[in-house]
């Protein structure tokens, strides 16, 4: 009992404190993007036009040149491509906000150094900025199913749900990598290795059924595969097809997010010392 309630604890301590710095998070998170486009000729559109050309490329490559093919049938109800969409839209949110974690503080020194900035904002900025690209890729996915299928199932109102435990889990990690890559540099390194490899071990491209039985228990144990299930049961399947995924994600991102604070809120008091 005393641990569930500090991880209650936590959470409400971090909802509060980002609920007081509300403007200063929006602000560094608008900065973060107007200004990694300063100077450029499309300027923030660039935000939107890399994540639409990647997507653009794997659905080219995996359906029209493999030429994959999935959906048409009662247990599968769309086609591949929203199928595809459904669970690489969210992974790559995840990838960008892992990323950007792992050297967030190390890129913000002289913000750290002074006693009173409050340094918990700097990993959520980058979660936000992730969170509007795949707002704007959801709203892409759900353009194209009401066009090529007429309707969308009822399982799409869900989707708020499962966006708001995303960013939950999102921050978690954001928080974890954050303050491990201020004590060991490499973080950046290891999650860029972990997010090209990543996408290759969870269910995006592939049904897990497809799998080799002897590499199967390899999607199973990957958490970030449950994120990916919850989100294609609502985008793609419009049923609980993988019901279990919607007792470990929430119960997943509730605890990853508050050990995620707690872990940061612990060694940021060596940061300036070690920065």
């Amino acid at each position: 009992m005393r641990w569930v309630l500090e991880h209650f604890r936590a959470l409400a301590e971090i909802v509060a404190l980002l609920t007081r710095y509300r403007q200063l998070t929006w602000e560094m998170t608008r900065r973060e993007i107007t200004d990694r486009y300063a100077g450029q000729v499309f300027g923030t559109l660039w935000g939107l036009g890399h994540p639409l050309v990647l997507i653009a490329v794997y659905v080219f490559v995996f359906a029209y040149v493999f030429k994959v093919r999935i959906g048409g049938t009662a247990d599968l109800p769309l086609d591949y491509t929203t199928y595809l969409l459904a669970g690489l839209i969210p992974w790559l949110a995840f990838q960008e906000s892992m990323s950007k974690a792992s050297t967030v503080i190390t890129a913000h020194t002289n913000l750290v150094k002074q006693v009173v900035f409050p340094i918990e904002v700097l990993p959520v900025k980058g979660v936000i900025v992730a969170g509007i690209t795949q707002s704007i890729g959801t709203a892409a996915l759900i353009v194209y199913v009401l066009v090529s299928h007429g309707s969308l199932p009822l399982m799409y109102l869900l989707l708020p749900v499962v966006f708001l435990l995303h960013v939950l889990a999102m921050v978690g990690v954001a928080y974890v990598l954050s303050a491990i890559g201020v004590y060991f540099r490499d973080a950046k390194d290891f999650v860029q290795v972990f997010c090209t490899v990543g996408v290759f071990v969870i269910p995006v491209m592939y049904l897990p059924a497809q799998v080799p039985a002897l590499f199967r228990p390899i999607v199973f144990i990957n958490p970030f595969s449950y994120v990916i299930w919850c989100y294609q049961d609502v985008l793609y399947y419009g049923r609980f097809e993988h019901p279990w995924a919607w007792v470990v994600f929430p119960a997943g991102s509730v605890l990853i997010f508050s050990l995620g604070y707690r872990l940061f809120r612990t060694l940021k008091t060596f940061f300036g010392s070690v920065l």
